[in-house]
Protein backbone atom coordinates (compact mmCIF):
# COMPACT_ATOMS: atom_id res chain seq x y z
CA UNK A 1 0.00 0.00 0.00
CA UNK A 2 3.09 2.11 1.42
CA UNK A 3 4.84 1.86 -2.35
CA UNK A 4 1.25 2.64 -4.37
CA UNK A 5 1.48 5.92 -2.54
CA UNK A 6 4.88 7.03 -3.05
CA UNK A 7 4.22 5.26 -6.77
CA UNK A 8 1.61 8.01 -6.86
CA UNK A 9 3.16 10.84 -5.98
CA UNK A 10 5.92 10.23 -7.81
CA UNK A 11 3.52 9.97 -10.99
CA UNK A 12 2.10 13.17 -9.99
CA UNK A 13 5.13 15.01 -9.39
CA UNK A 14 6.69 13.79 -12.47
CA UNK A 15 3.33 15.42 -14.41
CA UNK A 16 3.93 18.57 -12.73
CA UNK A 17 7.64 18.87 -13.39
CA UNK A 18 7.02 18.06 -16.51
CA UNK A 19 3.82 20.52 -17.32
CA UNK A 20 5.56 23.60 -15.08
CA UNK A 21 8.57 22.81 -17.78
CA UNK A 22 6.93 23.12 -20.66
CA UNK A 23 5.03 26.70 -19.35
CA UNK A 24 8.47 27.66 -18.97
CA UNK A 25 9.87 26.27 -22.44
CA UNK A 26 6.72 28.56 -23.96
CA UNK A 27 8.29 31.73 -25.86
CA UNK A 28 6.70 34.90 -24.79
CA UNK A 29 6.90 38.65 -25.74
CA UNK A 30 6.58 41.22 -22.62
CA UNK A 31 4.05 44.26 -22.83
CA UNK A 32 5.25 47.20 -20.29
CA UNK A 33 5.36 50.49 -19.49
CA UNK A 34 3.76 53.40 -17.34
CA UNK A 35 0.30 55.23 -18.42
CA UNK A 36 0.12 58.52 -16.29
CA UNK A 37 -3.33 59.90 -14.81
CA UNK A 38 -5.32 55.78 -15.39
CA UNK A 39 -5.57 55.96 -11.69
CA UNK A 40 -8.86 53.40 -11.67
CA UNK A 41 -9.09 53.21 -15.36
CA UNK A 42 -9.01 49.34 -16.95
CA UNK A 43 -6.46 48.81 -19.60
CA UNK A 44 -6.98 46.20 -22.57
CA UNK A 45 -4.26 44.42 -24.88
CA UNK A 46 -6.24 42.66 -27.93
CA UNK A 47 -5.12 41.25 -30.67
CA UNK A 48 -5.83 42.32 -34.27
CA UNK A 49 -6.89 39.80 -36.33
CA UNK A 50 -7.57 39.47 -40.25
CA UNK A 51 -11.25 39.56 -39.26
CA UNK A 52 -11.59 40.49 -36.23
CA UNK A 53 -10.33 41.71 -32.62
CA UNK A 54 -9.88 39.40 -29.76
CA UNK A 55 -8.89 40.52 -26.13
CA UNK A 56 -6.31 38.94 -24.54
CA UNK A 57 -5.97 40.23 -20.64
CA UNK A 58 -6.22 43.38 -19.02
CA UNK A 59 -5.34 45.15 -16.22
CA UNK A 60 -6.57 47.99 -13.99
CA UNK A 61 -4.34 50.99 -13.15
CA UNK A 62 -3.65 52.20 -10.05
CA UNK A 63 -1.97 55.78 -9.43
CA UNK A 64 1.23 54.40 -10.63
CA UNK A 65 0.28 53.27 -13.65
CA UNK A 66 2.78 50.81 -14.34
CA UNK A 67 1.57 47.61 -16.32
CA UNK A 68 2.90 44.37 -17.57
CA UNK A 69 1.79 42.26 -20.36
CA UNK A 70 3.31 38.42 -20.72
CA UNK A 71 2.26 36.49 -23.79
CA UNK A 72 2.55 33.63 -25.80
CA UNK A 73 4.62 34.71 -29.24
CA UNK A 74 2.68 34.25 -31.78
CA UNK A 75 3.57 31.70 -34.68
CA UNK A 76 3.86 34.93 -37.01
CA UNK A 77 4.30 38.73 -37.01
CA UNK A 78 1.19 39.66 -35.53
CA UNK A 79 -0.70 42.75 -34.31
CA UNK A 80 -1.59 44.16 -30.92
CA UNK A 81 -3.34 47.15 -29.70
CA UNK A 82 -3.65 48.67 -26.27
CA UNK A 83 -6.80 50.23 -25.69
CA UNK A 84 -7.83 52.85 -22.75
CA UNK A 85 -11.43 54.08 -22.57
CA UNK A 86 -11.83 54.66 -26.99
CA UNK A 87 -8.11 55.58 -27.70
CA UNK A 88 -6.06 52.96 -28.59
CA UNK A 89 -1.83 52.47 -29.39
CA UNK A 90 -1.35 49.83 -31.90
CA UNK A 91 2.13 48.21 -32.83
CA UNK A 92 3.47 44.95 -33.99
CA UNK A 93 5.19 42.08 -32.75
CA UNK A 94 8.04 39.71 -34.37
CA UNK A 95 9.59 37.73 -31.89
CA UNK A 96 9.77 37.36 -28.13
CA UNK A 97 11.26 41.37 -27.78
CA UNK A 98 10.01 43.59 -25.08
CA UNK A 99 8.31 46.61 -25.92
CA UNK A 100 8.14 49.44 -23.29
CA UNK A 101 5.36 52.45 -23.67
CA UNK A 102 4.81 54.98 -21.43
CA UNK A 103 1.87 57.60 -22.05
CA UNK A 104 -0.59 59.68 -20.67
CA UNK A 105 -4.28 58.73 -20.67
CA UNK A 106 -5.44 62.09 -22.38
CA UNK A 107 -3.54 61.65 -24.99
CA UNK A 108 -3.19 58.38 -24.88
CA UNK A 109 -3.06 57.64 -28.40
CA UNK A 110 -0.71 60.42 -30.00
CA UNK A 111 1.92 61.13 -27.53
CA UNK A 112 3.57 58.19 -26.19
CA UNK A 113 7.03 56.89 -26.79
CA UNK A 114 7.61 53.58 -27.35
CA UNK A 115 10.57 51.70 -27.00
CA UNK A 116 12.06 47.83 -28.00
CA UNK A 117 10.39 47.68 -31.58
CA UNK A 118 11.55 49.56 -34.62
CA UNK A 119 8.43 48.50 -36.45
CA UNK A 120 6.14 49.82 -33.05
CA UNK A 121 8.03 52.61 -33.41
CA UNK A 122 7.27 52.98 -37.46
CA UNK A 123 3.33 51.94 -36.80
CA UNK A 124 3.11 55.53 -34.20
CA UNK A 125 4.79 57.62 -37.08
CA UNK A 126 2.05 56.32 -39.72
CA UNK A 127 -0.65 56.12 -37.39
CA UNK A 128 0.13 59.78 -37.05
CA UNK A 129 0.02 60.40 -40.58
CA UNK A 130 -3.39 58.33 -40.89
CA UNK A 131 -4.72 60.50 -37.95
CA UNK A 132 -3.98 63.38 -40.26
CA UNK A 133 -5.85 62.57 -43.03
CA UNK A 134 -8.66 62.22 -40.74
CA UNK A 135 -8.45 65.23 -39.74
CA UNK A 136 -8.25 66.93 -43.01
CA UNK A 137 -11.17 65.00 -44.79
CA UNK A 138 -13.30 66.48 -41.91
CA UNK A 139 -11.89 70.26 -42.82
CA UNK A 140 -12.67 69.24 -46.57
CA UNK A 141 -16.07 67.62 -46.65
CA UNK A 142 -17.10 70.80 -44.11
CA UNK A 143 -15.61 73.47 -46.42
CA UNK A 144 -17.50 71.94 -49.43
CA UNK A 145 -20.63 71.44 -47.29
CA UNK A 146 -20.71 74.86 -46.52
CA UNK A 147 -20.08 75.84 -50.03
CA UNK A 148 -16.75 77.10 -49.56
CA UNK A 149 -15.12 74.51 -51.81
CA UNK A 150 -15.85 73.93 -55.58
CA UNK A 151 -16.34 70.24 -56.89
CA UNK A 152 -13.03 70.51 -58.21
CA UNK A 153 -11.30 71.91 -55.19
CA UNK A 154 -12.83 69.51 -53.17
CA UNK A 155 -11.58 66.35 -55.73
CA UNK A 156 -7.95 68.28 -55.90
CA UNK A 157 -8.02 68.37 -52.31
CA UNK A 158 -8.89 65.01 -50.95
CA UNK A 159 -6.48 63.45 -53.45
CA UNK A 160 -3.65 65.78 -51.93
CA UNK A 161 -4.86 64.54 -48.79
CA UNK A 162 -4.23 60.77 -49.75
CA UNK A 163 -0.99 61.45 -51.30
CA UNK A 164 0.19 63.11 -48.35
CA UNK A 165 -0.35 59.93 -46.17
CA UNK A 166 1.21 57.71 -48.24
CA UNK A 167 4.49 59.77 -48.93
CA UNK A 168 4.90 58.24 -45.28
CA UNK A 169 4.04 54.79 -45.56
CA UNK A 170 6.05 54.03 -48.69
CA UNK A 171 9.00 55.06 -46.90
CA UNK A 172 8.53 51.84 -44.93
CA UNK A 173 6.85 50.17 -47.83
CA UNK A 174 9.94 50.18 -50.65
CA UNK A 175 12.84 50.27 -47.49
CA UNK A 176 11.29 47.45 -46.08
CA UNK A 177 8.37 45.09 -47.85
CA UNK A 178 9.04 42.45 -45.46
CA UNK A 179 8.36 44.25 -41.85
CA UNK A 180 4.92 44.36 -39.90
CA UNK A 181 5.34 48.12 -40.18
CA UNK A 182 4.98 48.02 -44.18
CA UNK A 183 1.90 45.56 -43.83
CA UNK A 184 0.36 47.55 -41.61
CA UNK A 185 0.92 51.12 -43.30
CA UNK A 186 -0.76 48.82 -46.54
CA UNK A 187 -3.66 48.74 -44.86
CA UNK A 188 -4.82 52.11 -43.63
CA UNK A 189 -8.15 53.45 -44.37
CA UNK A 190 -9.45 56.86 -44.52
CA UNK A 191 -13.35 57.61 -44.48
CA UNK A 192 -14.21 53.60 -44.85
CA UNK A 193 -11.48 53.03 -47.95
CA UNK A 194 -7.78 52.45 -48.12
CA UNK A 195 -5.84 55.12 -49.37
CA UNK A 196 -3.43 52.83 -51.13
CA UNK A 197 -6.07 51.39 -54.13
CA UNK A 198 -5.76 48.10 -54.84
CA UNK A 199 -7.47 48.83 -58.52
CA UNK A 200 -4.66 51.62 -59.13
CA UNK A 201 -1.69 50.36 -61.46
CA UNK A 202 0.60 52.84 -59.16
CA UNK A 203 -0.67 51.39 -55.95
CA UNK A 204 -0.76 47.78 -57.20
CA UNK A 205 2.79 47.64 -57.05
CA UNK A 206 2.96 48.64 -53.16
CA UNK A 207 0.95 45.49 -52.80
CA UNK A 208 3.05 43.61 -55.34
CA UNK A 209 6.10 44.85 -52.93
CA UNK A 210 4.99 43.49 -50.15
CA UNK A 211 3.08 40.33 -51.14
CA UNK A 212 6.03 39.47 -52.79
CA UNK A 213 8.49 39.62 -49.36
CA UNK A 214 6.23 38.32 -47.00
CA UNK A 215 5.28 35.31 -49.49
CA UNK A 216 8.79 34.46 -49.58
CA UNK A 217 9.16 34.22 -45.56
CA UNK A 218 5.79 33.52 -44.09
CA UNK A 219 4.68 31.59 -46.77
CA UNK A 220 2.17 29.76 -44.49
CA UNK A 221 1.39 32.87 -42.81
CA UNK A 222 -2.34 33.78 -43.31
CA UNK A 223 -1.71 36.80 -43.42
CA UNK A 224 0.48 36.31 -46.56
CA UNK A 225 -1.74 34.16 -48.12
CA UNK A 226 -4.74 36.87 -47.91
CA UNK A 227 -2.42 39.71 -49.16
CA UNK A 228 -0.39 37.59 -52.17
CA UNK A 229 -3.86 36.86 -52.77
CA UNK A 230 -5.62 40.23 -52.77
CA UNK A 231 -2.04 41.62 -54.98
CA UNK A 232 -2.91 38.28 -57.94
CA UNK A 233 -6.38 39.87 -57.79
CA UNK A 234 -5.35 43.22 -58.11
CA UNK A 235 -3.54 42.50 -61.32
CA UNK A 236 -6.33 40.64 -62.49
CA UNK A 237 -8.90 43.67 -62.15
CA UNK A 238 -6.56 46.25 -63.52
CA UNK A 239 -5.59 43.89 -66.82
CA UNK A 240 -9.09 43.11 -67.41
CA UNK A 241 -11.19 46.09 -66.56
CA UNK A 242 -12.72 48.38 -68.65
CA UNK A 243 -11.89 51.94 -67.76
CA UNK A 244 -14.34 54.80 -67.36
CA UNK A 245 -13.18 58.58 -67.77
CA UNK A 246 -15.71 60.36 -65.37
CA UNK A 247 -14.96 63.57 -66.48
CA UNK A 248 -16.68 62.50 -70.14
CA UNK A 249 -20.47 61.53 -68.23
CA UNK A 250 -21.66 64.97 -69.77
CA UNK A 251 -20.49 64.46 -73.03
CA UNK A 252 -20.96 60.95 -74.06
CA UNK A 253 -23.15 58.57 -72.02
CA UNK A 254 -21.60 55.59 -71.18
CA UNK A 255 -23.20 51.97 -71.04
CA UNK A 256 -24.26 50.49 -67.08
CA UNK A 257 -21.41 48.41 -65.47
CA UNK A 258 -23.28 45.54 -63.93
CA UNK A 259 -22.96 44.65 -60.37
CA UNK A 260 -24.72 41.62 -58.58
CA UNK A 261 -24.65 41.23 -54.74
CA UNK A 262 -26.91 40.27 -52.14
CA UNK A 263 -29.44 42.09 -50.30
CA UNK A 264 -30.65 41.31 -46.85
CA UNK A 265 -31.82 38.32 -47.78
CA UNK A 266 -28.94 36.49 -49.39
CA UNK A 267 -30.42 37.16 -52.61
CA UNK A 268 -28.10 37.87 -55.54
CA UNK A 269 -29.54 41.53 -56.48
CA UNK A 270 -28.79 43.08 -60.10
CA UNK A 271 -28.18 46.05 -60.84
CA UNK A 272 -29.59 46.16 -64.54
CA UNK A 273 -32.49 44.42 -63.13
CA UNK A 274 -33.44 47.31 -60.60
CA UNK A 275 -32.60 49.98 -63.02
CA UNK A 276 -34.51 48.96 -66.10
CA UNK A 277 -37.21 51.56 -66.97
CA UNK A 278 -36.12 53.47 -63.74
CA UNK A 279 -34.33 56.61 -62.91
CA UNK A 280 -31.65 55.02 -60.76
CA UNK A 281 -28.94 56.62 -57.91
CA UNK A 282 -26.52 54.22 -57.80
CA UNK A 283 -25.19 55.07 -54.30
CA UNK A 284 -21.86 53.40 -52.84
CA UNK A 285 -21.77 53.81 -48.87
CA UNK A 286 -21.05 52.85 -45.29
CA UNK A 287 -23.24 52.85 -42.33
CA UNK A 288 -20.60 52.71 -39.82
CA UNK A 289 -19.26 56.33 -40.88
CA UNK A 290 -20.41 59.42 -38.58
CA UNK A 291 -22.42 60.71 -42.32
CA UNK A 292 -24.04 57.40 -43.13
CA UNK A 293 -27.22 58.70 -41.23
CA UNK A 294 -27.84 62.41 -42.97
CA UNK A 295 -27.23 60.77 -46.16
CA UNK A 296 -30.01 58.44 -45.52
CA UNK A 297 -32.20 60.78 -44.67
CA UNK A 298 -31.73 62.49 -47.73
CA UNK A 299 -31.89 59.61 -49.81
CA UNK A 300 -34.87 59.16 -48.05
CA UNK A 301 -37.05 62.03 -48.69
CA UNK A 302 -35.91 61.83 -52.06
CA UNK A 303 -37.18 58.22 -52.75
CA UNK A 304 -40.49 59.43 -50.95
CA UNK A 305 -40.86 61.89 -53.45
CA UNK A 306 -40.02 60.43 -56.71
CA UNK A 307 -40.80 56.91 -56.08
CA UNK A 308 -44.07 57.44 -57.25
CA UNK A 309 -42.43 58.75 -60.67
CA UNK A 310 -40.14 56.13 -61.10
CA UNK A 311 -36.88 56.77 -59.13
CA UNK A 312 -35.33 53.83 -57.83
CA UNK A 313 -32.13 53.78 -55.26
CA UNK A 314 -29.33 50.76 -55.48
CA UNK A 315 -27.26 51.40 -52.33
CA UNK A 316 -24.07 49.08 -52.14
CA UNK A 317 -22.37 49.15 -49.00
CA UNK A 318 -18.98 48.37 -48.37
CA UNK A 319 -19.44 47.77 -44.34
CA UNK A 320 -17.20 45.34 -42.53
CA UNK A 321 -19.96 44.35 -39.30
CA UNK A 322 -22.46 42.64 -41.33
CA UNK A 323 -24.70 42.57 -38.18
CA UNK A 324 -24.72 46.61 -37.98
CA UNK A 325 -25.42 46.45 -42.13
CA UNK A 326 -28.95 44.68 -41.93
CA UNK A 327 -29.82 46.38 -39.01
CA UNK A 328 -29.54 50.08 -40.81
CA UNK A 329 -30.90 48.51 -44.03
CA UNK A 330 -33.98 46.69 -42.64
CA UNK A 331 -35.31 50.35 -42.09
CA UNK A 332 -34.34 51.02 -45.99
CA UNK A 333 -37.20 51.52 -48.72
CA UNK A 334 -35.26 50.93 -51.41
CA UNK A 335 -32.37 47.91 -52.61
CA UNK A 336 -29.86 47.66 -49.99
CA UNK A 337 -27.11 45.38 -51.12
CA UNK A 338 -23.50 44.62 -49.31
CA UNK A 339 -20.20 43.85 -51.15
CA UNK A 340 -18.42 41.42 -48.34
CA UNK A 341 -15.12 42.27 -50.14
CA UNK A 342 -15.50 45.63 -48.65
CA UNK A 343 -12.80 47.69 -49.03
CA UNK A 344 -11.12 45.80 -51.40
CA UNK A 345 -14.59 45.57 -53.30
CA UNK A 346 -14.07 45.36 -57.32
CA UNK A 347 -17.84 46.22 -57.87
CA UNK A 348 -16.17 50.00 -56.04
CA UNK A 349 -13.22 49.78 -58.31
CA UNK A 350 -15.18 49.00 -61.62
CA UNK A 351 -16.99 52.88 -60.85
CA UNK A 352 -13.19 54.13 -59.73
CA UNK A 353 -15.03 54.89 -56.43
CA UNK A 354 -12.21 56.61 -54.40
CA UNK A 355 -13.95 57.68 -51.28
CA UNK A 356 -17.58 57.36 -50.11
CA UNK A 357 -20.06 58.31 -50.35
CA UNK A 358 -20.48 58.23 -53.88
CA UNK A 359 -23.33 58.72 -55.97
CA UNK A 360 -23.74 57.73 -59.55
CA UNK A 361 -27.07 58.38 -61.67
CA UNK A 362 -28.32 56.20 -64.30
CA UNK A 363 -31.13 56.94 -67.06
CA UNK A 364 -34.22 55.11 -67.81
CA UNK A 365 -32.40 53.70 -70.92
CA UNK A 366 -29.82 52.35 -67.17
CA UNK A 367 -27.40 54.56 -69.13
CA UNK A 368 -24.67 55.88 -66.47
CA UNK A 369 -24.88 59.63 -67.09
CA UNK A 370 -23.83 61.50 -64.49
CA UNK A 371 -21.57 61.20 -60.87
CA UNK A 372 -23.05 63.61 -58.62
CA UNK A 373 -19.74 65.70 -56.40
CA UNK A 374 -22.95 67.92 -54.61
CA UNK A 375 -25.50 65.96 -52.56
CA UNK A 376 -27.33 69.31 -52.82
CA UNK A 377 -27.12 69.06 -56.64
CA UNK A 378 -29.41 65.53 -56.51
CA UNK A 379 -32.44 66.43 -56.85
CA UNK A 380 -32.49 68.83 -59.66
CA UNK A 381 -30.77 66.60 -61.49
CA UNK A 382 -33.65 63.46 -60.92
CA UNK A 383 -36.11 66.23 -61.88
CA UNK A 384 -34.79 66.66 -65.12
CA UNK A 385 -34.07 62.73 -66.14
CA UNK A 386 -37.53 62.19 -64.70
Amino acid sequence: MRIDKIHYWAVVCGFLFTLAACRESTPEFTVTGIVAGADGQTMYIENIGLSDIQLIDSVRLNSSGKFTFKIEQPKYPDFYRLRLGRQWINFAIDSTETVTFTADAKTFATSYTVEGSENSAAIKEITLAQLDADQEVNRIRSEYRSGVLSDTAYRRRTLAMAEAYKQVARKYIYAKPMSTAAYYALFQQVDGLLFFDLYDKADSRSFGAVATSYNHLYPESPRAKHLYNLALQSLKVIRSRQTIDFNQIEKQEIDMLDIELPDLRGVAVKLSDMAKDKVTILNFTAYETEWAPSLNLTLGSLYEKYHGRGLEIYQVSLDTDLHHWKNVASNMAWTCVRDPQSVYSQAAALYNVKQLPAIFLLNRRGILVKRIDDLNALEKEIEALL
